[in-house]
C-alpha cells in the first residue's frame, strides 16, 4: 500500500495551492479529485450565466506576483469559463497535475492510532495511507437534491445546475420550469430568459439581489501596480475583500442621508451594499430600513405589482441568507415568455409525465431546471465514512459541526479542514480564506517536522471554547434568525446551527497567527 506523507482530497482552487505549499516544503503530497480535471466548484458549477460574486481582482490567488501580472481578468466579475480556464492555468504553471489522481472519490478515511496514519480508500476500491489528511473538499460541493414525486414519470430533459453537463444543452424555443431561487437560479433563469420559448420560475423563498455592474475590467489596471498592499489590506478586512465598511450606525443617520447613501452603493452594485451602515446585521429596524430600500428597486424595476411583491423578500432580515449579485434578474420578469409560480400560495404537489402540478395546476414544460442548492460546509466531509475506531465524524457532528477553529476536530488527529465549518469561510472571500488556511497548515507541518512530532489534535477545552464563541457572536446578529443554508436549513432533518464565523477575517487572521505564535496553543501534539 503506497504512503504518502500528506493526502489532500480535492483539486479546487484550495487543493492545488495546498500541493503547491507542501510540495515546496518538501513533503510528499497525493491529491485525490473526483472530477477529471482541477477547479473544483467552477469544473462541477457549468449552468448557464454561472459566475463569481467576487470581483476578480479579489476573487484570484495571492501567493506569486507574477501570476497576480500575467493573468487578465476580462469582466469585474469572472464567468464559469474564465475560472476553469484560470485554474487550468495554475495547475499547467506549476506543473500540478503530475500529484493529481483524477476521476477517483474518497469514500472512507480511517485514522489508525498505533501506526499513527490514516488509511483513505477510493471508490475504486484502491487504498493509499497518508500520516495526514487535508480535506479541500469545499464548503458548497454537495449537491441538495430533494425528492420530489413522479420525477421518475416526466418524459421531457431534467437537468441540476449543481451537475450541469459538460457538453452544450440546447434550450432554445423551448418550455423551461426553474425551480430555486438562489445564486444559481438567479443567475441560470437571466441567462436562459431570451432563448427560450416559455420560462416559468417556480419560487419558495424570494432573494434580496443587487446588481453586478459588471463589465470589463477596468480595475484591474488600478490595482496591479500595488496588488502586495491591496492584498494585505484584503486579508485584513472583515469578509476578506475590500468594501470600505461604514461605520456610522443607520438608526442615527438622516433618512435623507441614508437614501443618498444606498443609492451610491446600488449605483456600485455587489456584495459590498449591506456594508455602508455598521449596525445593518444587529439592529432590526436598521437591517428593514436597507430592505426596504431593495425592495423599492425591486418595484421600480418589475412593472408587475403582483409579480414584484412575490420577488420582495419579507420573511428573513436582509444578508442573513447569501445576498445575491445579478446581471438583470428582476428585469427579466418583464418578458412575456416568463411567469412566476409563488410556492407559499402553490406548493409543488407532483410533477407529471408532461411537467410540474403546482397547486391545482400543471404547467407542461419540455425543461426541468434543479436549482436547489447544496449541503453547505458539513455535506461533503459527512459524505465520506470519517472514523477513528467507533467514532465517526459523521456522528459526532449530528447535532452540528464542532470544530476548534474550523481547521480541526477532537478524535480525528491529523485530519484538517480547510475553511472548515466554524471558520469564515462562506462569509467572505473564499480565497482571501483559502490562502490563510493553507498557509496555517503548511507551517503547522513544518513545525511538526522540525521538532520531531507526528501527531495533532485539538485540546477538547479549545474545542468547546471555539464552538460556544461562534455560536455566542452569531446570537449576537440576526442571522440565525433565517432558515438558511448557513444554518443548515435546506437540508431536511439536518440540524439548524449557524456554522461560519462571523467574527471577521481579519479578527480571525489575528485568532490564528496568536495561536501559532503561542507554540500551537489548544493543540495537542506529540
Amino acid at each position: 500500500m503506497t504512503h504518502h506523507d500528506v493526502i489532500v482530497i480535492g483539486a479546487g482552487f484550495s487543493g492545488m495551492y495546498q500541493l503547491k505549499r507542501l510540495r515546496e516544503a518538501g513533503f510528499d503530497v497525493r491529491v485525490i479529485e473526483a472530477g477529471d480535471d482541477v477547479g473544483g466548484t467552477w469544473y462541477w458549477n457549468r449552468y448557464p450565466g454561472a459566475r463569481c460574486d467576487i470581483e476578480s481582482v479579489e476573487y484570484s490567488y495571492s501567493f506569486d506576483p507574477e501570476l497576480e501580472q500575467e493573468w487578465d481578468w476580462s469582466e469585474r466579475y469572472a464567468a464559469q469559463p474564465e475560472l476553469l480556464d484560470y485554474a487550468r492555468h495554475v495547475a499547467d504553471r506549476y506543473d500540478l497535475r503530475r500529484d493529481i489522481e483524477f476521476d477517483r472519490r474518497v469514500s472512507s478515511a480511517v485514522w489508525d492510532e498505533d501506526a499513527i496514519r490514516w488509511t483513505v480508500t477510493t471508490d475504486d476500491g484502491q487504498s493509499r495511507t497518508a500520516t495526514y489528511v487535508i480535506a479541500a473538499t469545499g464548503c458548497l460541493s454537495v449537491p441538495s437534491r430533494p425528492r420530489f414525486e413522479g420525477l421518475e414519470d416526466f418524459a421531457g430533459e431534467v437537468y441540476w445546475t449543481s451537475s450541469w453537463p459538460h457538453e452544450p444543452v440546447d434550450l432554445a424555443g423551448k418550455r423551461v420550469a426553474v425551480v430555486g431561487t438562489g445564486s444559481s437560479g438567479l443567475q441560470t433563469i437571466t441567462a436562459i430568459a431570451p432563448e427560450v420559448g416559455s420560462l416559468v420560475v417556480f419560487q419558495r423563498t424570494p432573494s434580496y439581489a443587487v446588481p453586478a455592474h459588471n463589465g470589463p475590467n477596468e480595475r484591474l489596471a488600478e490595482v496591479r501596480p500595488g496588488y502586495p498592499e491591496f492584498r494585505a489590506i484584503s486579508r485584513m478586512e472583515r469578509i476578506g475583500f475590500q468594501c470600505g465598511d461604514g461605520t456610522d450606525l443607520l438608526s442615527e443617520t438622516d433618512p435623507a442621508e441614508v437614501e443618498r447613501r444606498l443609492a451610491l452603493r446600488w449605483d456600485v452594485g455587489g456584495l459590498c451594499f449591506t456594508s455602508e451602515f455598521a449596525d445593518v446585521l444587529v439592529d432590526a429596524e436598521a437591517n428593514e430600513a436597507v430592505a426596504e430600500y431593495v425592495r423599492r428597486r425591486i418595484r421600480e424595476t418589475v412593472k408587475d405589482p403582483e409579480v414584484a411583491e412575490k420577488l420582495s423578500p419579507r420573511t428573513y432580515p436582509i444578508a442573513s441568507k447569501r445576498m445575491c449579485v445579478d446581471t438583470g434578474y428582476f428585469e427579466v420578469y418583464n418578458r412575456d415568455n416568463v411567469s412566476l409560480v409563488d410556492l407559499g400560495e402553490e406548493p409543488i404537489r407532483r410533477i407529471t409525465a408532461h411537467g410540474i402540478v403546482a397547486g391545482d395546476t400543471e404547467r407542461e414544460v419540455d425543461v426541468i431546471v434543479f436549482a436547489t442548492g447544496f449541503d453547505a460546509m458539513t455535506g461533503a466531509l459527512n459524505a465520506m465514512e470519517i472514523r477513528n475506531g467507533d467514532l465517526t465524524l459523521r456522528e459526532k457532528w449530528a447535532d452540528g459541526p464542532r470544530t476548534y477553529m474550523g481547521l480541526m476536530s477532537v478524535g480525528f488527529p491529523n485530519l484538517f479542514t480547510i475553511t472548515g465549518p466554524q471558520s469564515p469561510s462562506v462569509l467572505s472571500n473564499m480565497m482571501t480564506s483559502i490562502e490563510y488556511h493553507v498557509e496555517w497548515i503548511t507551517a503547522a507541518l513544518e513545525q511538526m517536522r522540525a521538532g520531531g512530532l507526528t501527531r495533532i489534535e485539538p485540546e477538547q477545552d479549545a474545542e468547546d471554547n471555539w464552538v460556544a464563541a461562534t455560536n455566542d457572536i452569531a446570537d449576537t446578529t440576526l442571522m440565525p434568525q433565517a432558515a438558511s443554508w448557513y444554518m443548515g436549513a435546506n437540508i431536511p432533518g439536518k440540524r439548524r446551527v449557524f456554522m461560519p464565523f462571523l467574527g471577521g477575517v481579519g479578527t480571525y487572521k489575528q485568532i490564528g497567527d496568536g495561536v501559532a505564535v503561542a507554540h500551537y496553543h489548544g493543540f495537542e501534539r506529540v
